[in-house]
């Protein structure tokens, strides 16, 4: 089965960690996709050449959706080619970078990046975008799908929720899977996304950054003992 079969109607769970942060550790994260699996998670989305190479050794049938930050500003995820050139290496089945028309650091298109990195590796492309103009030029680069994770992201103030509306519009123009990512935090909203024609969808924050997670439960409790 290939692997946007394999994904297909499923749930990715990304997991990573910040540098520094208690869970920073290959022994970590495969523990953290082990765990996402055994509850039903179809594929794992993880970053950083250290953590992909664990974590295709530990799970090597389990689809793998690969990326590196660079930065944490304008154009960081797998911002250039010798970036995506790395992270094929490590045996991911799809790798991850910028999609938008953002300028790239290395000075090449999107279109020559993928181009190159499909001459040279058997591996798809996804190309996380922020707009539907995004999505419609990444797909005539030669992404192989597309996925929502920058969507409010490329300025202004950060949503709250996550952006179904361009889900569904990705999904009703484009030839290609599309991946609802970004800002998901319910069960609901994961469902709500295939019903708005994803084609799987990535959960992150809400399973795998329990610091996260445990912060808005703190800062639930502290605004209760205020008004109380």
């Amino acid at each position: 089965m290939s692997p946007l079969e394999a994904i297909r109607g499923g749930l990715i769970v990304s997991c990573q960690a910040d540098p520094g942060e208690p869970l920073d550790h290959p022994e970590h994260i495969v523990a953290l996709a082990r765990s996402a699996l055994a509850g039903g998670a179809v594929a794992i989305r993880a970053k950083g050449l250290r953590d992909l190479r664990a974590l295709r050794s530990a799970l090597p049938d389990t689809p793998l959706i690969g990326l590196v930050k660079h930065g944490r500003s304008g154009v960081y995820i797998t911002p250039t080619l010798a970036h995506a050139e790395a992270v094929a290496a490590t045996g991911v089945d799809v790798v991850a970078l910028d999609g938008t028309s953002r300028a790239r650091p290395d000075g090449r298109s999107l279109t020559e990046t993928v181009a190159a990195v499909k001459d040279r590796h058997e591996v798809l492309l996804m190309a996380d975008v922020a707009s539907v103009a995004d999505g419609v030029a990444a797909v005539a680069a030669g992404a192989d799908l597309v996925g929502t994770t920058l969507a409010g992201y490329t300025g202004g103030a950060v949503p709250a929720d996550p952006d179904l509306d361009l889900v569904a519009a990705l999904a009703e123009r484009l030839p290609v899977p599309v991946i609802a990512e970004g800002r998901i935090n319910t069960p609901d909203e994961a469902a709500e996304a295939l019903r708005r024609g994803a084609h799987a969808v990535v959960v992150g924050t809400a399973i795998t950054r329990p610091a996260v997670v445990t912060s808005r439960f703190a800062a639930a409790l502290l605004t209760s003992r205020e008004l109380s």
